[in-house]
């Protein structure tokens, strides 16, 4: 499909800076295909869902993963900056660095070279690969339980591009760019849908019956990359490493059989569902990468609604929001959305998106 069907215009100043004061205060925009739009907020979500839904959260946990550091060549240095997106072992992660052209393998880097870490000094690593789109491997001098550390001394957290161009990271985003929930180390980035809920909400779930379940699916960087192809046929999707536990599979296949509804919270939880779930609709335990790309025309296995964030124009979310409930309903979504004040992105509001076919 054109990538052009996906794009949009959006305000600059429906970028949300801050998210919602309580968390659960957020718009919601609830979307049924076929349906009027109906305009509600977070703490509804009990009212709109049915007793025997199950919720499922990622619980994945952001990092301090955004780096400045010194390219060290002989007696010349180069300031560079890194986004780590993936580990890939104890001591290594894929990274995208800026500007990538200062460096080649073999290249040294001291990360936090000004900000006296630790009596090691600089957290420092080595340029072991050198890929498309400024992505490298770097191997730390460190590992395991020590790299963890250092990175959490070092680094900061990784705001996305859109908000981090406006304002620079602060501590309030420590506790505000993380949800509740968070449990399992890994993340770059959040999963943001989640960033809504509170306890009073989790409370009132529970009371309506509505079950929570829990995944896990580390978010890289990639997800913020825009789709330069003209075709999405020609856009390649970088792989994030997910589980879905046995029991976790079994407590989800349940709930379908006894006709209860899944509802992702995420597209993160979503693209690792449908990765993990088979072609006859059934739920497997998933241990490793998925680099799913969901676009108009893919056929849902598994989840049946989704709450998400508003997207990016032209992104490959737009894109699966658009498979999952139908691309001119979503487009209706986003100008009902703008029009009325919705605020976009990580820290912005919600929507409530049914499956298009959905009974």
């Amino acid at each position: 499909m054109k990538v052009d069907l996906f794009d949009f215009d959006l305000p600059e100043d429906r970028i949300a800076l801050r998210p919602a004061v309580p968390r659960d205060s957020a718009k919601l925009l609830v979307v049924r295909p076929g349906e009027a739009l109906a305009d509600r907020v977070v703490r509804d979500l009990p009212g709109l869902l049915r007793p025997g839904d199950a919720l499922v959260f990622n619980d994945t946990k952001v990092i301090p993963a955004q780096l400045s550091g010194l390219r060290r060549r002989g007696e010349a240095s180069a300031r560079v900056d890194a986004t780590l997106h993936m580990r890939v072992g104890p001591d290594a992660w894929r990274a995208f660095l800026r500007p990538a052209k200062r460096v080649t393998v073999g290249d040294r880097i001291a990360f936090g070279h000004t900000e006296n870490i630790c009596l090691m000094g600089a957290l420092d690593a080595t340029v072991e690969e050198k890929g498309e789109g400024g992505e490298v491997l770097l191997r730390f001098d460190f590992s395991g339980a020590a790299l963890d550390e250092a990175l959490h001394t070092v680094g900061h957290i990784p705001l996305p591009p859109y908000i981090a161009s406006k304002r620079p990271e602060d501590e309030r985003d420590r506790a505000d760019y993380q949800t509740i929930y968070a449990d399992e180390e890994g993340a770059v980035a959040a999963p943001t849908a989640g960033l809504h809920f509170t306890p009073d909400l989790f409370a009132a779930l529970d009371a309506a019956g509505i079950e929570r379940h829990f995944v896990t699916l580390h978010v890289g960087a990639g997800t913020f990359l825009p789709v330069k192809a003209d075709d999405t046929a020609d856009h390649k999707m970088h792989a994030e490493v997910g589980r879905v536990s046995t029991a976790t599979a079994s407590a989800l296949n349940a709930v379908k059989a006894r006709g209860g509804r899944i509802v992702c919270v995420g597209t993160t939880s979503l693209r690792l569902l449908e990765s993990a779930a088979g072609e006859d609709g059934r739920l497997s335990a998933w241990t490793g990468p998925t680099d799913i790309f969901i676009t108009p025309g893919y056929h849902f296995r598994f989840v049946d609604v989704l709450m998400t964030n508003f997207h990016l124009p032209r992104s490959t979310l737009f894109m699966l929001v658009s498979a999952f409930s139908g691309l001119e309903t979503m487009r209706a979504a986003y100008a009902h959305a703008i029009a009325g004040g919705y605020r976009f992105y990580s820290y912005g509001d919600a929507g409530l998106l049914f499956r298009a076919g959905l009974r």
